[in-house]
């Protein structure tokens, strides 16, 4: 194998002689997106986009959204983008925010907590808490999941943030975070005020997040039939809990100008669909449509399971790095939805990220895999390395400098 030539300025311009001789010993910039928090996949194109679609059924209801969980896939919407009053549905925020201070080490399960007298005059759906006792978190979070207690949420709100208008303001920033983009909370409860509002899209993202986030503590609560507190028993208003076996969640909200709405989800053979129903006559009717919404969705799509847990999509070349492949893929499972029938005719294909450099953390998104159904685009999705490959040595850098210059 012949040397490779001496690098000189007089054989180059000495500008490129400085970028060289600078490449070979400091680390170059990302040319991946930086590590994010893991969340649900988000792809860029949706189900209905394509006019292979199912037609989904007509509800009686303001607006309405179905998903694929795993996939963020939407299966139906109608006006799901409309603002209007989320009711109760609200508490999932409080609740995402409970969680996060307990895995946080800021709350504890068995931690007493007062209760004010603003908390125990909050009018609507009460845990019937009372002034000037103390009541464990594990008894409010109950409080407030199957009892929809308002008096639960505020007593919970002031521990964590000092105040429920200082709550409110934690509320509207995790919202930007979840790219709730259409929301605004005023309150930890969903009482009635013009301000507070959020979409149907909006609520099915903070669904799937709380679900994804907190895995124990939505099977802990959000199934529970019924909760005994102060010698008084309430059941669990979400109807489908009692129905349907495979439901497991999660939240019914209700206010006059909001109608009788309800969030539901269900797993069936390891695929979870979740219904977002906003807006109907009655609390019979916000179960029945949600029903019909959520079977429609598992009889007119059926899952891929294109990736399992830890399976590579595919191992890119790195630069400068200690290892010269990293693997990337998926956090979870991927499973997909395609109209029943056509899940032989989906492709995949990943998309690298151009001269990939080191260090690469884990999660850090590394590429995209592009979906194609029939020939149609189905949809692409962030795929994230699954390992850590820090910089190689002066030596290896400098080697792929000059590996990569002459490319």
């Amino acid at each position: 194998m012949p040397a490779l030539p001496l690098l000189s300025s007089s054989m180059m311009p000495l500008h490129k002689f400085i970028t060289l001789a600078l490449c070979l010993v400091l680390p170059t910039a990302l040319h991946a997106a930086p590590a994010a928090p893991a969340a649900p996949h988000a792809p860029t194109n949706i189900a209905p986009a394509t006019p292979l679609a199912p037609v989904p059924p007509d509800l009686a209801a303001s607006a309405w959204l179905l998903i694929e969980v795993a996939s963020g896939q939407t299966l139906a919407a109608e006006k799901a983008e409309q603002k209007l009053e989320p009711a109760s549905l609200t508490k999932l925020m409080t609740a995402y925010l409970s969680f996060s201070a307990l895995r946080d080490k800021k709350l504890a399960l068995t931690q007493a907590l007062p209760v004010s007298e603003k908390a125990w005059r909050t009018g609507g759906s009460k845990m019937f808490v009372k002034v000037n006792t103390q009541v464990a978190v594990d008894d409010l979070l109950k409080g407030m999941i199957v009892q929809s207690g308002n008096d639960a949420c505020v007593v919970l709100a002031e521990a964590i943030a000092g105040s429920e208008e200082n709550f409110a303001q934690m509320m509207n920033r995790e919202a930007q975070r979840l790219g709730m983009q259409h929301t605004q909370f005023r309150n930890s409860t969903g009482l009635p005020d013009a301000q507070h509002y959020t979409t149907a899209r909006d609520l099915a993202k903070l669904a799937s997040a709380l679900i994804h986030d907190f895995p124990e503590e939505y099977k802990r609560y959000y199934s529970l039939k019924e909760f005994r507190y102060a010698n008084i028993t309430q059941p669990n208003r979400n109807r489908l809990l009692w129905t349907d076996p495979t439901v497991d969640g999660v939240k019914t909200g209700h206010t006059e100008a909001a109608g009788y709405c309800l969030i539901s989800s269900a797993l069936r053979d390891r695929r979870r669909l979740l219904s977002v129903v906003l807006g109907t006559a009655s609390d019979k009717a916000r179960a029945a449509e949600s029903a019909k919404l959520l079977n429609w969705g598992y009889v007119a799509y059926e899952p891929v399971h294109l990736y399992p847990q830890g399976q590579a999509v595919a191992t890119p070349r790195l630069w400068k790095g200690a290892k010269n492949q990293v693997p990337v893929g998926f956090d979870e499972e991927f499973i997909v939805a395609v109209p029943k029938g056509l899940g032989g005719q989906l492709k995949a294909e990943y998309l690298p990220a151009e001269r990939l450099l080191a260090p690469i953390q884990k999660g850090q998104v590394i590429g995209r895999l592009k979906l194609t159904l029939a020939g149609q685009a189905y949809g692409e999705y962030p795929v994230r390395a699954q390992a850590d490959v820090p910089l190689a040595g002066a030596f290896g850098r400098a080697i792929d400098s000059i590996k990569l210059w002459f490319q």
